[in-house]
């Protein structure tokens, strides 16, 4: 996909872009829980087993939903009995995992997603926060951007002393209640009018295949970042380019409008 005048916008998801987060493991260790806990005695009618909940799992059935719909979505593959009677409990279940993690800091910052955000305000561009998670906040804030430059060696003209990657964006829609979430562009569209840049002029960058179909449903191009060697399911969802690190990136075509790596 390329634009006639170069992009004006970039719009990140948060959980396996920017952070890695532990939302997989707070989603697997709650299921693990319940099963072995209060839901026992229907283990055994699902085709649940420790090792059955696999990274691949979390990216195909819940990365990029909101919570309930990620919960849901989980149970159902599982195929648990009753799942509606039971969604509440392991959301919550999860929800209460995975604020301990954040609060003890078990996540990190993905250094070229940090680079990336940096280049991308340094050419200008306007840049907004969309994910579906109501915890991005969190870990937004507790990332130190004056700090990551610092050790870097980048002195961009924006940032000050003290800069957390939350105060870096120009929106942040992180969290908010959508009538319809992702593959739905809703999240997406909202970003890109707050920031004022239609579709045509702004990129998605996204690290699940929901994410990047919700990017090419509202007619943004996607940028597929592949976090954990899933390169085809977001090939599959039509992202127009997929990399391993935001450091492949072309700057100089992002600046001609055009999602391309960089030479060599």
């Amino acid at each position: 996909m390329t634009t006639q005048e170069g992009f004006r916008g970039a719009i990140f998801d948060v959980d396996g872009v920017l952070v890695d987060s532990p939302h997989e493991a707070a989603w697997r260790d709650a299921f693990a829980e319940l099963m072995e806990g209060d839901w026992a005695d229907i283990r055994d009618e699902t085709s649940w087993t420790p090792d059955a909940f696999t990274a691949r799992v979390y990216q195909e059935v819940l990365s990029g939903k909101p919570r309930m719909a990620g919960a849901m979505g989980a149970l159902e593959h599982f195929g648990v009995p009753d799942p509606e009677s039971r969604v509440e409990a392991y959301a919550d279940r999860k929800q209460e995992m995975v604020i301990e993690l954040i609060e003890a800091g078990k996540f990190s910052a993905y250094p070229d997603a940090l680079r990336f955000v940096i280049a991308v305000k340094d050419a200008g561009m306007k840049i907004a926060a969309a994910s579906s998670s109501k915890n991005a906040g969190l870990f937004l804030r507790k990332i130190r951007l004056d700090s990551f430059a610092e050790e870097e060696g980048l002195t961009p003209d924006w940032m000050t002393e003290g800069l957390t990657l939350l105060d870096a964006f120009d929106v942040d829609i992180s969290g908010r209640e959508f009538k319809q979430g992702k593959p739905h562009p809703e999240i997406f569209l909202t970003a890109g009018s707050e920031l004022g840049i239609g579709p045509a002029a702004a990129f998605v960058i996204e690290d699940a295949e929901s994410g990047i179909q919700a990017a090419k449903a509202g007619d943004f191009a996607g940028l597929g970042v592949a976090r954990h060697d899933d390169e085809a399911l977001l090939e599959r969802a039509n992202a127009d380019i997929v990399v391993a690190s935001l450091d492949e990136i072309s700057l100089e075509a992002l600046a001609e409008g055009r999602l391309e790596r960089r030479p060599g």
